[in-house]
């Protein structure tokens, strides 16, 4: 560990590194296309499991929980193990999962395999980003962090459309079957790009959890938490805002699910460079930027012309995500493998507070495109989360100059 508490860098060849880092980004793809696929997939798994559609919306559900649980549960289970065969026990335990969902005969056992598939999530996330950060130098972390992460863009733009397309033109089961086989070959490029470390710090589970009951760490999962939720409150609700605010027909929807993709996979390219350059004054700078679109983006609902762009610059919060995972791995301490994973827990609340808060305001009677302006004031509540932050570090470091 250097003395901010980050992973030390260890130096391996340039195209060594790029191939751990592909490996990396293709199990953010294998979790990225299986957790969106359901939406895609809903009317299907709701026939051919004989259920509604609004319990399919549980199984969804499941899903989130078991990452907000296994995100730390499954970080200080294997907090002694190292980091690469943890990686291969986590993406082949998701392999597992996803065909278990692939297989499930009715929905009871579906609701629990979801909760299951959901449990590795976060804690894959957590130590990709540590192995990333640990084989590029220093000034460069906040760019490797996000090409683990830009898998998980890639799927909304890619995965989740060919899983749905699968799933349509044959059985919803295959979408789970080539999530299987995508998590099964991430196994495989991991053991064979990246080497054992034999310099790697052990954690200590005692110690892990002692450092992450800290204030700056709190702070930033509240951040990641309310923050994010404004992202998550228009996505959810985008499809029938283009169907009844801009007037297109349903065919049309999937266009509005490319717009977003392409606007994550920039917003993910662009966060690791911002913290590279900001550090933690990066997230202040995303959350003001997260703001100022999601007010503008009832105003652009109106036309596809404006409605499209304004789903891209939407798409665009994500680099919310590489730009907090970075700073939490120089704010956590000791606790950097339950810190790291418990991000994602913070961001799938983010993903049930969104939704919520939107489908109260809709249901109110403010119509469809009033999840902009609710986004709007979570992404101002997790700006004053950092400004509460940022005048503790500034009283902290008064303290240290004094002393």
């Amino acid at each position: 560990m250097t003395a901010a508490g980050t992973p030390a860098s260890r130096t391996l060849p340039p195209a060594t590194v790029r191939a751990i880092l592909f490996a990396l980004a293709m199990g953010g793809f294998a979790i990225g296309t299986s957790e969106f696929v359901v939406m895609g997939l809903m009317p299907d798994i709701a026939r051919g499991l004989g259920v509604g559609e609004t319990q399919v919306g549980h199984v969804i559900s499941a899903y989130a929980i078991g990452v907000v649980v296994g995100a730390p549960l499954l970080s200080i289970l294997g907090a002694r193990l190292p980091r690469r065969p943890m990686l291969l026990v986590l993406m082949g335990f998701y392999a597992l999962g996803n065909l278990a969902s692939a297989l499930a005969p009715d929905y009871p056992t579906m609701l629990a395999f979801r909760f299951i598939a959901g449990l590795p999530h976060g804690a894959y996330f957590g130590v990709a980003a540590l192995v990333a950060a640990s084989i590029s130098p220093p000034a460069q972390r906040g760019v490797a962090v996000s090409r683990v992460l830009l898998g998980l863009a890639v799927a909304l733009l890619v995965g989740n459309p060919l899983a749905t397309w699968l799933g349509q033109q044959f059985e919803w089961r295959h979408a789970f079957g080539l999530v299987a086989l995508i998590a099964t070959a991430t196994v495989v490029m991991v053991a064979r790009t990246l080497p054992p470390d034999p310099d790697e710090p052990r954690a200590d589970p005692m110690r892990e959890l002692r450092d992450f009951n800290r204030k700056p760490v709190w702070q930033a999962m509240g951040i990641g938490a309310i923050g994010f939720a404004g992202m998550f409150c228009v996505f959810s609700y985008l499809a029938p805002t283009m169907i009844h605010v801009t007037g297109v027909p349903e065919a049309w929807t999937p266009l509005g699910m490319l717009a977003f993709g392409v606007g994550g996979i920039l917003g993910n390219l662009a966060g690791g460079w911002l913290f590279d350059r900001l550090q933690f004054r990066a997230i202040a700078v995303v959350l003001a930027w997260s703001v100022v679109l999601l007010l503008a983006f009832p105003l652009a609902a109106g036309s596809m012309w404006t409605l499209l762009p304004a789903v891209v610059a939407v798409g665009t919060m994500g680099a919310l995500a590489p730009v907090l995972q970075a700073h939490l791995m120089d704010v956590a301490g000791d606790a950097q493998t339950l810190a790291a994973a418990s991000n994602h827990s913070a961001f799938n609340t983010a993903n049930a507070l969104g939704p919520w808060l939107g489908g109260m305001a809709i249901t109110a009677g403010y119509g469809w495109t009033s999840t902009g302006y609710v986004g709007a004031a979570t992404a101002l509540a997790g700006l004053a989360v950092y400004l509460w932050a940022a005048a503790g570090r500034r009283a902290t470091a008064a303290c240290e100059a004094a002393a």
